[in-house]
């Protein structure tokens, strides 16, 4: 049974170009499994920068487009369902499921579980939405200071969700997760972490932000306006122009709000991607421009040594 490979590292990072080279090269092929919160909406492609019609032609996608925008309440326990069902077709296939990091949550819990949160009291709930993101995030930052750096403040509803189990249990979120349904991370998976210099990663984040411009990400936010859900909404990129089009900024303000944002949320996959480096199965790769054949090397030669070490072969 191959195991499941799961590829970390910071956004625009080339997790999606090393996820297909994979795909390509892995002996009987395989499939990737998308682990992004927003890459679950339909439509939201260029700002979540989703992969490309062309690139999802190469290798079998999954969990890309399977919610519509307008909807809230697709939780990270639906997606951690539809990814362990992808991962046992994917093998009953003989390929390899290939899991491309993007959202921390996602990653935790296909490696450890869900752990058992409790119930949300509709008075905190309803009290709590009514705050603006920034309040949420400094109120997270006084409750739980390792939780306010692992969620971005775009993300409400995550933040709603840490700052509630908190008033109601009196813990901290962050020491709930350490309680994980199982102690170890599955033992059938291995990591391929992608360890990018902070300039290097900041210049390919702003460049990526540009291109997303010029692909028409304004006019992909236009098409949405007023029907996008609350939990869509949020996302980077929409949210700023969303803005935009309200007539609270202009559009290069708007742009700049996004690259600032933007490399805020890397350096904060940076910092929750330590965990994983001292798991005997993780292996991370130094990153440099222009080194994929390079990296996709050391990448297979990993996954395959440790296929060996666990199957034997």
């Amino acid at each position: 049974m191959q195991p499941v490979v799961l590829i970390l590292g910071p956004t625009a990072g080339g997790k999606t170009s090393l996820s297909i080279a994979l795909s390509k090269m892995l002996p009987n092929g395989g499939e990737c499994i998308c682990a992004d919160s927003m890459q679950v909406y339909r439509g939201m492609d260029i700002g979540t920068a989703k992969p490309t019609k062309e690139e999802q032609a190469q290798v079998q996608h999954h969990l890309l487009d399977i919610v519509d925008p307008e909807e809230d309440g697709f939780t990270v326990e639906m997606w951690l369902t539809r990814a362990n069902e992808a991962i046992r077709d994917i093998r009953s296939r003989g390929k390899w499921p290939i899991v491309v990091g993007g959202t921390n949550l996602y990653v935790q819990v296909l490696l450890y579980g869900m752990f058992d949160a409790p119930e949300c009291d509709p008075r905190i709930r309803s009290t709590l939405e009514s705050n603006t993101n920034d309040q949420l995030h400094e109120r997270l930052q006084l409750l739980d200071p390792e939780t306010s750096t692992r969620i971005h403040v775009n993300d409400r509803r995550r933040m709603i969700r840490a700052i509630e189990v908190c008033e109601e249990t009196g813990e901290q979120l962050s020491t709930l997760q350490s309680q994980w349904s199982q102690p170890n991370p599955r033992a059938d998976a291995t990591i391929i972490g992608l360890d990018w210099p902070v300039d290097v990663i900041n210049k390919r984040i702003n460049a990526r932000v540009k291109l997303m411009i010029n692909q028409g990400l304004l006019n992909e936010v236009k098409m949405f306006k007023g029907r996008l859900g609350r939990q869509a909404s949020e996302a980077l990129g929409y949210k700023q122009l969303l803005v935009h089009l309200r007539g609270d900024c202009t559009l290069d303000d708007a742009v700049e709000q996004i690259k600032i944002m933007t490399r805020r949320y890397g350096k904060q996959q940076r910092n929750w991607l330590r965990r994983f480096r001292m798991l005997p199965s993780a292996h991370f790769i130094e990153m440099h421009e222009n080194d994929m054949q390079s990296v996709i090397i050391q990448a297979v030669t990993h996954i395959t040594s440790v296929d060996i070490l666990q199957n034997g072969t």
